[in-house]
């Protein structure tokens, strides 16, 4: 898992290790499972296998069931992009058992005979696209769609999945969880990098990102919290219904859904972002308000640091997932396990709405982006409120010895799935930051911060698109930073 704080003394999870080659849509199953090498899932519910004819539509073509992401080949789907999810949930804590409905809006990126969602350990029911009934396959995370007319290029097209079962987790090594996540009292989803597919159909890849409706039904006097603003909440016999939307562009592995007994807490920013928060009843932390009443003033803070904020609400979500030692920038509203609620990971988990969250890196190989600006935001966070300067902490970081693991690997080129949480992703990944602003000066380096964020708002970037940016503005290339601190092997000199 990713998108936790990593500074002194708390933990960063890894990333699922293994991965599994992608199958083609529409292909005979080769009895390949789930979850890949170094990860294991927990007993869901048996998958349907229903098998789509292997002859295409004149002019169409399955889909790529993968986006080829260096470390996750088989996470997204090609052919399309998701421009709206409408999720309607009805799930029972007691029993863990989870029935959905996903509205997928597309539009075809190329014609296609069928076209692949991922979702893993929950059997779809029925599917339609345009209304019309579509053959489908599941084998692993891969599910295929067949419509019976094919999806020609450049046209919106919808499609319909029910589904339902008992959500599974995925487990990793070292025996951290992501995914859907059982509490005492409920369930919380944690979606990074794979655990979305967990819960609901879609391109789960960061390259595709759409508008969300999240709408939750669950026991009366159970609560539901998603991303961005509540609109309607309800109330029918013995249950409850919250619809939640996200209406700015969102990637799969941000979005969430907390389930369990909170108490919210509502305000708005001075900019007038309205905020809710919802505390678990159960958790007992922070019961003065320390550490939620710094919310407005983080908050103004990163504005003022970073640009306008991206997003139209805000907030926090504090659980009691005593098992999940790490904290996720799900959007507007980053989830933070009572454990770990301190100023200091509100201020690295809020950073991650402008880098990660508006702007989202293209692959997970340009995590550095995300966990490097995060990081750095902790560092000038203590030197703009009368503590250790963000010098004092790059120094006190290079002076750790050439064999620490700060420098096992360059910060823009992980080994392997496994390293792109790793300590040179994060630390080093800021020290890399810091370096660019010693090469632009204070004035210079918040102008670039402040126009990064802007310029690439609500969209993508690589590591490439950042070096290029940065030397723009900087009128000079400055390939020492890169090749010494951004790719150079080993403990840079200086």
């Amino acid at each position: 898992m990713i998108g936790c704080v990593k500074t002194s003394g708390r933990l960063a999870a890894c990333a699922v290790a293994g991965l599994l080659a992608a199958l083609p849509a529409c292909s005979q199953s080769d009895g390949r499972s789930a979850g890949g090498a170094g990860a294991h899932t927990g007993a869901g519910a048996d998958t349907a296998r229903t098998k789509a004819p292997s002859a295409v539509f004149r002019g169409g073509h399955p889909g790529a069931a993968g986006a080829r992401d260096p470390y996750f080949p088989e996470l997204g789907n090609g052919g399309y992009d998701v421009t709206h999810y409408a999720l309607a949930l009805d799930y029972d804590p007691g029993s863990g058992r989870l029935k959905g409905t996903a509205e997928i809006t597309a539009k075809a990126t190329a014609d296609l005979s069928a076209f692949n969602l991922d979702l893993l350990g929950l059997e779809v029911q029925s599917a339609t696209v345009d209304g019309g009934e579509a053959q489908v396959r599941q084998d692993g995370q891969e599910l295929t769609l067949q419509p019976r007319d094919h999806v020609r290029k450049g046209a919106a097209f919808r499609s319909v999945v029910h589904y339902a079962g008992t959500p599974e987790s995925i487990t990793h090594d070292h025996g951290w969880r992501e995914g859907w996540l059982r509490t005492d009292n409920g369930a919380v989803a944690f979606g990074e990098p794979t655990g979305s597919m967990s819960w609901f159909p879609g391109n789960h890849h960061p390259s595709d990102k759409a508008s969300y409706d999240i709408t939750v039904t669950v026991p009366k006097g159970v609560q539901a919290i998603s991303n961005g603003r509540l609109v309607t909440q309800r109330a029918n016999g013995g249950r409850a219904t919250f619809h939640w939307r996200q209406a700015e562009p969102m990637a799969s592995h941000v979005a969430t859904v907390a389930i369990g007994s909170y108490d919210i807490r509502t305000s708005r920013t001075r900019s007038g972002i309205p905020v809710v928060s919802a505390m678990d009843t159960t958790a007992g932390v922070d019961e003065d308000g320390a550490v939620l009443g710094r919310f407005p003033e983080i908050m103004e803070w990163a504005e003022g640091r970073f640009g306008p904020y991206p997003f139209s609400a805000a907030g926090v979500i504090v659980d009691q997932a005593a098992d999940v030692p790490y904290a996720l920038e799900t959007q507007t509203r980053p989830t933070i396990p009572a454990g770990i609620f301190h100023t200091t990971n509100v201020v690295h988990e809020t950073a991650h709405q402008w880098f990660g969250n508006s702007v989202t890196p293209r692959t997970w190989r340009d995590m550095w982006l995300n966990e490097g600006f995060a990081t750095y935001a902790e560092w000038l966070w203590t030197e703009d409120h009368g503590g250790a300067s963000a010098q004092d902490h790059f120094d006190r970081n290079h002076a750790k010895a050439a064999d620490d693991d700060e420098w096992d690997f360059p910060p823009a080129e992980p080994p392997g799935a496994s390293d792109i949480s790793g300590q040179p992703v994060y630390v080093r990944g800021a020290m890399v930051i810091h370096k660019i602003r010693q090469a632009l000066g204070d004035e210079g380096f918040r102008a670039l911060v402040r126009g990064w964020t802007q310029s690439h708002r609500h969209g993508h970037a690589s590591t490439e698109d950042f070096t290029s940016y940065v030397e723009a503005k900087a009128g000079r290339d400055l390939d020492a930073i890169w090749d010494s601190w951004l790719y150079g092997d080993g403990k840079p000199s200086s």
